[in-house]
């Protein structure tokens, strides 16, 4: 992926933190702010969390990224891509995407709301094949 480009595009200045969180969150596909403050003080041993944050909300301003909101864990970030769901093992903490189209239902129940919404979000928990595998034997 050309991070510099897709920054770019968003209107945004290609830093090397930027460029380094873009590089990170691709290659975590899903990653907590503590998580990539660990990894990005590798690069840059001397940013600051509230730089980071800094980065991190104008890239989701700009729709650069955007949250996965987990109930009782800490929101990770991902970057932007098509629609899809998150399923997540309760076991293990993996948080995966799978693919999803918004269904009739719920745009009917939308449209009946009368809100304009401005994201939809679903994250499916449950247990992954290998700790299944894990709590058979």
């Amino acid at each position: 992926m050309k991070y510099g480009h897709l920054l770019k595009s968003h209107h945004l200045k290609a830093t090397p933190q930027r460029l380094a969180i873009m590089e990170l969150m691709e290659h975590a596909g899903h990653i907590n702010i503590d998580e990539l403050h660990q990894a990005i003080r590798a690069k840059f041993d001397s940013i600051s969390l509230a730089t980071l944050y800094k980065n991190v909300n104008t890239m989701l301003d700009v729709s650069l990224i955007r949250e996965v909101k987990i109930p009782g864990q800490k929101t990770k970030y991902e970057i932007q891509k098509e629609t899809h769901a998150h399923i997540l093992c309760k076991s293990c903490g993996e948080l995966k995407d799978i693919e999803y189209s918004v269904c009739s239902d719920l745009e009917k129940s939308i449209r009946m709301s009368h809100y304009t919404t401005d994201d939809i979000s679903v994250v499916i928990s449950g247990t992954c094949p290998q700790c299944q595998e894990t709590s058979v034997s």
